[in-house]
């Protein structure tokens, strides 16, 4: 094979391994170190609404009109990247909300959201996510999801470290948060969070703004997890434990993901609190600056 010819074929099959790799499932990435969740949380509410099942290898959280449920992880972690799968409630899940986060504890708390807002069935699911730093929010994002999050698991990752706050979907990036401490915008980084889940309901405002109900006669609503994996550092005794080998401590994006990012805010996003004039008739915050 001549020179030019071999280049050709490199490059080719570069190309189709790279095409091979961004279709894996990511659950075949996670699940090889996945930790069994009897390990790494505890159900924190809910009087026995939510259950480890499948020798560790399954939570579910579920809702009815009595109470919601909940779970919390034992550990807290001061920077991470965090992996978990979900499948979201099913057919009509109007009113209630399925809300993944890290938070730290205090008045002045720091808190990274997931929050999953249920539809009417046929209608698909709003994704909320937000920032809070020393205990302000206010820094809402939303997005549509180009699939269907009830019909099986999907990972939803945390990337948070010194620099950056990246949320992804099945490892498609789809907001940055960048510490702007620079310009006086507080970022987290100085308080240790746990990792938080909970099912419960939201009626008076989740979905349509409150107008539509959950209606009850399909409870209890049930939300699943697997295949959680925290690579991160885990705080003990006043320090955070972290490894030098922990590559997202120093990740930052690159032209590739950020064009993922782009693409998926281009075509899903459908909420900005930084291009919300009605909100902020007088000015957007410092942040929306850089944080798009």
């Amino acid at each position: 094979m001549g020179s030019e010819s071999m280049a050709s074929y490199k490059s080719s099959t570069g190309i189709l391994i790279f095409l091979l790799i961004s279709l894996l499932d990511s659950s075949l990435i996670v699940s090889c170190t996945a930790s069994k969740f009897y390990q790494e949380f505890d159900i924190s509410w809910g009087n026995g609404r939510g259950k480890i099942l499948n020798n560790g290898d399954l939570l579910t959280l579920s809702l009815d009109k009595a109470s919601g449920s909940g779970f919390q992880s034992k550990n807290e972690y001061l920077f991470g990247k965090i992996d978990m799968q979900l499948k979201l409630v099913p057919g009509n899940s109007a009113g209630t909300v399925t809300a993944y986060y890290l938070k730290s504890s205090g008045n002045s708390w720091d808190e990274i959201d997931f929050e999953f807002l249920g539809n009417l069935s046929g209608d698909p699911y709003t994704l909320h996510t937000n920032v809070y730093s020393q205990g302000k929010g206010d820094r809402e994002q939303q997005f549509r999801l180009w699939f269907d999050p009830t019909a099986d698991f999907h990972t939803y990752s945390i990337l948070w470290n010194p620099k950056l706050i990246i949320f992804s979907v099945d490892g498609k990036p789809i907001r940055e948060f960048k510490n702007l401490e620079s310009i006086g915008v507080p970022f987290p980084k100085k308080q240790q969070m746990r990792i938080y889940s909970s099912l419960w309901n939201a009626d008076d405002w989740a979905t349509r703004g409150g107008l539509i109900k959950t209606d009850w006669t399909r409870a209890p609503f049930t939300a699943s997890y697997r295949n959680f994996n925290a690579d991160a550092c885990i705080w003990s005794s006043g320090r955070a434990a972290c490894s030098s080998k922990n590559s997202w401590l120093w990740k930052q994006f690159d032209a590739t993901s950020f064009q993922r990012l782009k693409w998926v805010q281009k075509n899903f996003m459908i909420y900005n609190y930084c291009t919300d004039t009605k909100r902020f008739p007088l000015g957007f915050p410092p942040e929306c600056s850089v944080n798009m």
